[in-house]
């Protein structure tokens, strides 16, 4: 796994914008205007949002992701080498909808096109 198959998973989700709001390097990827994926500038993995702080630290207890710094604690940090494709893709997709799913209506409407 990649800097690039992250950004090619944000990329392909419907409204997603990608920026660089610290400069140096960063990969932040919005919806809306509200981010739901992050890769620091140097990179191992991507920061994503979860259901909740219990979600995150169950996560963090598995060994499937790690405390996300400088972001919520209901936010990890998973290393794209450490597991395998469908479950990164999975949850970015899964951040990406809790992130589009607390934007108004007007936002969600603007998003899907509709």
């Amino acid at each position: 796994m990649s800097r690039d198959i992250v950004n090619d998973i944000c990329r392909s989700l419907p409204g997603a914008d990608w920026s660089d709001p610290w400069g140096g390097g960063h990969d932040a990827w919005k919806v809306g205007g509200k981010m739901f994926a992050c890769i620091g500038s140097m990179g191992g993995g991507v920061s994503v949002k979860t259901p909740s702080i219990a979600d995150a630290q169950l996560l963090i207890d598995m060994q499937r992701a790690a405390r996300a710094p400088y972001f919520h604690r209901s936010w990890v940090q998973v290393d794209w080498n450490a597991i395998p494709p469908e479950e990164l893709r999975d949850r970015i997709e899964t951040s990406y909808q809790i992130v589009l799913s607390n934007l108004t209506k007007k936002a969600q409407r603007a998003v899907s096109g509709h």
